[in-house]
């Protein structure tokens, strides 16, 4: 019978040869690296020196982020987009940079490319949300939580994270090799889907950013929509679909944005100066001098007002029963209560000083004209009779 049991001498040889293999991997790595070491140390300094710039980024977006922590300012849009350069990216963009000096076996580079791609692919979402969300928050203003688009931020921010993020898987797919196309085209018709069932609180929508952007009005500004003769209210909330205006009259109402925007808009908290308007009329026994007096004697009744100024007083026309004439003033007072009672003074002050000047207002009045027998013309008012001289008899007498 003849035993299986190795000898001592075959075990040794077994115990050799495990050795020899599993050094033989290792003894690969080193002449690897010894072969390579140049590359990979241009390779590992210029990966350090990038990522150290990073990193140096990073801190100084965070430090300017200090100054705006609400990102209403281009200078806190920057800081926090270079703070949220995220590690990952970091070290993704330095493998790839160590690869690409040194000859690696294929499968090892295209790992460093997948990850790169991915890394950096959700980088840039993160970092064109970070813009976008900046860019909205820079135009709601200081009151977030009273202006368009304040209380809506939560919302916007998921929409665009879903659209910068839906975006970037996209482009990681492509470039794994994935067919993207009928993905692509899916995505297009339920967002066309979509956009037909909702075009109505979409077009308001966009009608909100609009308001936002371009600031036709603002919350509190006083507003006259539907043209010279439409209805005036203060503006008191801009939300995502409607505006709330509160009319003179203390109603409110509430008008979709899209419907708003489509009318004329006047936007009368922007007036700077308002111009006013005063007509008149003198009888025709004013004399000339007087009426080339007006703007003198109607500077009187305006310049006390600081906030007025006169533009011009002058006759205008020869009307039915007087002649009439206008009186034309700037204010610089944007409040109309305000407003009425510099006009309501420039009346007063009107009259008082026509009376002291005895300068008649003119009435809507006609006269008629009768003839006698003999063809003459009855006046309609007294004659008046000359004055008697003391050396002059009274024919009328004896």
């Amino acid at each position: 019978m003849i035993s299986s049991t190795p000898t001592l001498t075959e075990a040794a040889d077994r115990t050799g040869d495990l050795a020899e293999r599993g050094a033989a991997p290792v003894f690969e790595i080193a002449k690897w690296l010894g072969d390579n070491l140049h590359g990979l140390m241009i390779g590992a300094l210029v990966a350090t020196g990038i990522v150290g710039v990073m990193l140096l980024l990073r801190a100084l977006g965070r430090k300017m982020l200090e100054g705006d922590p609400e990102c209403r300012r281009w200078r806190g849009i920057i800081g926090n987009v270079l703070a949220r350069t995220g590690i990952l990216f970091m070290v993704a963009a330095a493998i790839d940079i160590v690869v690409s000096y040194a000859p690696v076996p294929p499968k090892l580079a295209r790992l460093a490319d997948i990850i790169f791609i991915i890394a950096a692919a959700l980088q840039v979402a993160v970092w064109a949300r970070e813009i976008v969300i900046g860019v909205v928050k820079s135009r709601v203003g200081e009151d977030p939580g009273a202006s368009t688009l304040g209380n809506a931020m939560s919302l916007i921010r998921v929409l665009v994270s879903v659209a910068a993020f839906a975006i970037a898987f996209i482009v990681i797919l492509d470039n794994l090799g994935v067919n993207v196309t009928a993905l692509v085209a899916g995505l297009g018709i339920g967002g066309i889907a979509i956009g037909l069932a909702a075009q109505g609180i979409f077009s308001d929508l966009f009608a909100a950013l609009s308001i936002v952007f371009d600031r036709p009005f603002r919350r509190g500004d006083t507003i006259r929509y539907g043209g010279a003769a439409g209805s005036v209210g203060t503006v008191e909330r801009i939300g995502l679909k409607t505006t709330r205006i509160r009319s003179i009259t203390g109603e409110q109402l509430v008008m979709a944005n899209t419907k708003l925007l489509e009318q004329e808009l006047t936007n009368i908290a922007e007036l700077k100066v308002r111009r006013t308007w005063l007509t008149f009329g003198l009888t025709y026994q004013t004399p000339a001098e007087v009426i080339e007096r007006l703007p003198e004697i109607l500077e009187e009744a305006v310049k006390p007002i600081k906030s007025c100024r006169l533009i011009r007083s002058t006759a205008t026309q020869f009307g039915p029963s007087s002649i009439d004439c206008e009186l034309i003033y700037d204010d610089r007072t944007s409040d109309a209560d305000t407003l009425a009672k510099h006009k309501s003074a420039i009346i007063v002050a009107i009259m008082r000083i026509f009376a002291r000047e005895k300068i008649d207002f003119a009435y809507p009045t006609q006269t008629t004209f009768t003839a006698a027998p003999d063809g003459t013309l009855v006046m309609p008012y007294a004659q008046v009779q000359p004055a008697l001289s003391v050396d002059e008899p009274d024919q009328t007498q004896g």
